[in-house]
């Protein structure tokens, strides 16, 4: 059995048409959306909906960590549209159509953080399955999912009037993922919180992980924890037990899919 992995996707359409070949199943994720386009200011929703050159500005308050300035200025672009939020989901049903349309191998998937999970039941269709916070069984293994990111218990997300990403309280994402029954391999798109894990050499910070993933991993011992989000990790991969933990790879950059067997 073979089963590709892919992750932060991030509007990688071209590769992801490819990503299923050979294999028996696709997991992917999540991430599927390229909203800011930090390589290609022109490219992804902000590029499409304000052009390259106010991205080029988004981008560099961004870089520097001037976060009033660069709220301030988000807040100004999103002020120039009547409808922010009708512009933005026109933009991201525009994207999905394309990427669950180029998912050709049986696929499973789940949200990462830049996604709209909402507008996911739009595009369901055979042998497309949706999974967060469910199992499957793949070539006679359990399978669990979890999506989205995490962030500390309490936290109101707040995000424009044009979209808000999709981060889930830490207090809810474990009991999704307590909800899952013992499990062969663990899917999510966050790390689980080990320091090698979340750690972005090229960002110089921490992403968060999740500590309920450690717990549910230490306690499930299962072959394989799957995850993505963090692009550039310290270390790729790091056994805990008798489980390899892998990110499976920042896919809109690399253009391929990891490969499990058994």
């Amino acid at each position: 059995m073979r089963v590709h992995v892919v992750s932060d996707v991030h509007g990688n359409v071209e590769d992801l048409k490819r990503a299923g070949d050979g294999a028996d199943a696709l997991l992917v994720l999540g991430d599927l959306i390229d909203f800011v386009d930090y390589h290609d200011h022109g490219a992804g929703i902000l590029g499409r909906i304000f052009g390259a050159e106010k991205v080029a500005r988004f981008a560099e308050l961004r870089r520097t960590r001037r976060g009033p300035e660069l709220g301030a200025y988000a807040r100004s672009l999103w002020a120039t549209l009547s409808d922010p939020g009708a512009v933005v989901d026109e933009a991201i049903r525009e994207q999905y159509a394309e990427l669950f349309g180029s998912m050709t191998a049986p696929t499973y998937a789940i949200p990462g953080n830049v996604d709209a999970p909402r507008l996911w039941p739009e595009f369901a269709r055979e042998g497309l399955h949706l999974v967060d916070g469910g199992t499957a069984e793949i070539g006679g293994l359990r399978f669990g999912f979890v999506g989205g990111s995490v962030v500390p218990a309490g936290t109101v997300v707040r995000g424009s009037s044009a979209w808000v990403p999709h981060l889930r309280p830490e207090d809810e994402f474990d009991a999704e993922l307590a909800g899952l029954p013992p499990v062969d391999v663990l899917c999510s798109h966050v790390p689980p919180a080990v320091p090698e894990l979340v750690f972005d050499v090229v960002a110089k910070r921490a992403e968060r992980g999740s500590r309920g993933l450690v717990e549910r991993i230490r306690a499930d011992r299962p072959r394989w924890a799957l995850f993505g989000h963090v692009h550039q990790p310290l270390a790729p991969r790091v056994r805990l037990g008798r489980t390899e933990c892998v990110n499976v790879g920042h896919f809109k950059r690399t253009g391929r899919p990891y490969a499990i067997e058994w």
